[in-house]
């Protein structure tokens, strides 16, 4: 039988977020750059575990009486998006209704992460992605990014993603740090086509050289080519 979620069920979800709440994992969040004021210190791993069995249950009703007063409620809607059994045009309508209440990039990242059913239909979403790089929001354009960070780094995507990259213009601390990071992975999986870009692109000097930091930070990267990186870096 299905649980149904009304006020009584929500506060017994809040009460046991609290039991979970762990005040060094609190603090270790916190100085991740996470709002301390909102976070109730609850751990990832149960976070979604919580999420998935909501996914089973009467999850719109979840979301309507979700009050995202905590990072933890937040986030337990967000997860939720990617375990629910559904169509991918439901599952893009929830995303696009859940970004607003994104307001750090954990959020962002961890939701997108968890939404494995986007890989079976890039060519679907990518519409919805050029949707959220046009936004003037940060985080619709974070969104977007990290999106393209998780599944379009591939031989039939690579090219339009370096064209973004390199005609983006942002001065959004979080999204020149997605963009920094997205250039990083490419690098990793199509390190000929970015090796390329790097050493020919419009980009501003920040977001070329955060890139090649975060290259150099990889482990995957040898140091002759760690070496060899550094002569791209550009001056401000």
């Amino acid at each position: 039988m299905e649980t149904v979620w009304n006020k009584k069920k929500y506060q017994s979800f809040i009460k046991e977020l609290e039991k979970l709440g762990d005040k060094q994992y609190k603090q270790f969040t916190s100085n991740l750059g996470i709002n301390k004021d909102y976070l109730i210190g609850v751990r990832t791993l149960e976070l979604k575990k919580i999420a998935k069995a909501i996914s089973k249950e009467d999850y719109l009703n979840f979301i309507k009486l979700n009050t995202h007063n905590t990072y933890e409620e937040r986030l337990v809607h967000g997860l939720l998006i990617g375990y629910i059994k559904t169509d991918f045009d439901t599952v893009k309508a929830l995303l696009w209704e859940f970004i607003p209440h994104i307001d750090n990039w954990a959020l962002c990242d961890i939701t997108i992460a968890n939404l494995h059913i986007w890989s079976n239909y890039t060519k679907e979403g990518f519409l919805f992605v050029k949707k959220c790089l046009n936004s003037e929001n940060e985080w619709y354009q974070r969104v977007g990014f990290i999106i393209l960070l998780n599944y379009y780094i591939n031989d039939e995507y690579i090219d339009q993603i370096l064209d973004i990259c390199n005609h983006y213009k942002t001065e959004q601390y979080y999204v020149k740090m997605a963009i920094a990071w997205l250039i990083s992975i490419c690098y990793i999986k199509q390190k000929d086509k970015t090796l390329y870009f790097l050493k020919s692109n419009n980009m501003n000097y920040w977001i070329q050289n955060k890139s090649i930091q975060k290259i150099r930070e990889s482990t995957r990267v040898s140091k002759i080519e760690k070496d060899e990186l550094l002569k791209w870096k550009k001056k401000q």
